[in-house]
């Protein structure tokens, strides 16, 4: 199997990425694959403006923000030794992950 791997991470707590990644690269390397990454991807940043009362103070309003970070991995010459650590790999439950061969 000399097919490329990409794994994009995805998640809301940064920490959780960053770990999820270093797993993933930690175990591709102790199979003798080789591994181009973790290469952060931009973070995206989304905000909600509310209200903080309807009826009276119409200019008084609160901020929030949801980050959601990225983390893209590439794995070269790969073996179906790489493809079955993978698989075992337990990963936090906070991290999306997306396989693509």
């Amino acid at each position: 199997m000399t097919q490329k791997i990409r794994i994009k991470l995805k998640s809301y707590d940064f920490n959780l990425v960053d770990k999820s990644a270093e797993k993933i690269v930690k175990t591709v390397k102790s199979t003798g694959a080789v591994i181009s990454g973790p290469i952060p991807l931009p973070t995206k940043k989304r905000i909600f403006t509310v209200l903080k009362s309807p009826h009276v103070n119409k200019k008084a309003r609160e901020q929030y923000q949801l980050c959601s970070y990225r983390r893209l991995m590439d794995i070269y010459s790969s073996t179906p030794k790489t493809v079955d650590a993978l698989m075992k790999l337990e990963l936090p439950s906070g991290v999306e992950v997306e396989i693509k061969a």
